[in-house]
């Protein structure tokens, strides 16, 4: 009996330590469009030109045997920070549904339209974030190609900021007004209160006002200021949207804000993919390197997941043909993704693709693997449920009970053991 119940005891606490909360917040760079993978995490120097095109070069990292493409070299300095996902498969070729793949991690085709990952952290949190800022925070847009919020609903969708964090002034849109200054905004806030009078649940009303007041003149707005920030660091970042962005991502997060969805296009390369990817890689360079380096020296990378990729890679053949005259296709069998922080694992490469980098050939990883980790890391259990209002209670992730779908959790990369009761 006394054997049994100290079984029951060592279950029960490797259950809990599965569970056990590593991250406080997620930084999601979405490279919205599709990267090569051979131009950023997985490059292939010895396969041909047709597969290398005007890349053959690679930048060595300060990890030994870890190469990356040759565009971004300062990334290559911190190798030891993060981890190479380079067998990503989901083997759609759509956008539609790569995005959805990615951002949701269902891969089930089932008829119900699952929420976002960033929703769902949203609605697990809703109950205990506090912030004035909301949960889940795009910068500058959300993925507009479904609805992001599910059958969650609208509630739990992100709030998109809008605006240009490059300009001089970011103006996000219903919180940074440049024609409103804070005295014209406390007449009408004194000549409405005369209107209410005494008719109105004034408690309530002035609490809500009072959050909305403080979101748009307090210090919650200053997270977005970005001229409070030294010019070196915002230089450092890159004065591009992807740059900024990021540089506002690291200001969330140190405002404790959960879930933040760095957003970039352009990454759909099907013509001019090389010049293109001249200005756009650098950019990606200064602008990712910048936010893991900031969140390292600022203590907060341990809390902190960050994760970059797209929705599928591009074909690793070049398309020299008419018309893509040196192009990449959408590629949906294999990619790269980089992870982060939180409790991932830092200089390590999961998974590996074949010498062309058309196949994988170790170990696939699943949308749902990679978002079913993420949810671990943030002490939410990836095999639990959410509530839709006519289905009932539904598998967070109903592609990770589906072996055909799924290749399991990422217990290689992350600090958390595998429990005995997972096969």
């Amino acid at each position: 009996m006394k054997t049994r119940y100290l079984t029951l005891i060592l279950l029960l606490a490797v259950a809990l330590n599965a569970h056990a909360q590593r991250a406080k917040s997620v930084i999601l760079v979405y490279l919205d469009g599709g990267p090569a993978q051979t131009e950023t995490f997985d490059p292939k120097p010895n396969a041909g030109r047709n597969y290398y095109g005007n890349y053959k070069g690679v930048a060595k990292t300060n990890v030994e045997g870890i190469e990356i493409g040759e565009k971004l070299p300062l990334l290559a300095t911190m190798a030891d920070k993060y981890t190479l996902v380079r067998s990503m498969t989901h083997g759609s070729n759509g956008h539609e549904t790569g995005h959805y793949a990615m951002i949701t991690g269902d891969t089930s085709n089932s008829p119900v339209v699952y929420p976002s990952f960033g929703s769902v952290i949203s609605y697990m949190l809703k109950d205990s974030y506090k912030g004035i800022l909301p949960c889940y925070i795009s910068v500058t847009s959300a993925n507009s190609r479904f609805n992001e919020g599910g059958f969650l609903g609208n509630e739990y969708k992100s709030f998109d900021t809008g605006g240009k964090p490059e300009a001089v002034e970011y103006a996000v849109e219903g919180v940074v007004n440049k024609y409103v200054n804070r005295n014209k905004m406390n007449q009408r806030m004194a000549l409405l209160n005369k209107f209410e009078g005494n008719n109105m649940d004034k408690a309530l009303i002035d609490s809500l006002r009072g959050v909305n007041m403080e979101f748009m003149w307090g210090e919650s707005r200053e997270v977005f200021n970005l001229k409070n920030e030294p010019d070196s660091v915002r230089q450092r970042y890159g004065m591009t949207r992807l740059g900024q962005a990021c540089l506002t991502a690291r200001k969330l997060v140190e405002a404790g804000v959960p879930f933040v969805n760095v957003r970039t296009t352009g990454w759909d390369t099907h013509k001019k993919h090389f010049q293109k990817m001249n200005t756009m890689l650098p950019n990606l360079d200064k602008a990712l390197s910048a936010l893991l380096e900031d969140l390292d020296k600022r203590g907060l990378l341990d809390s902190t997941i960050v994760l970059c990729g797209g929705e599928f890679g591009r074909t690793p053949k070049v398309q020299w043909e008419a018309p893509w005259n040196g192009g990449r296709g959408h590629y949906g069998k294999t990619f790269s993704y980089l992870v982060a922080g939180g409790g991932f694992y830092g200089g390590r490469v999961l998974g590996a693709t074949d010498k062309t980098g058309e196949n994988v050939a170790e170990r696939p990883v699943y949308p749902c693997d990679l978002i079913g980790t993420v949810y671990l890391l943030m002490g939410i259990d990836p095999y639990g449920t959410l509530p839709h209002a006519s289905e009932g209670n539904l598998p967070i992730l109903p592609s990770l009970l589906d072996k055909k779908r799924s290749n399991g959790l990422l217990y290689e990369i992350i600090d958390i053991k595998k429990p005995t009761y997972e096969k």
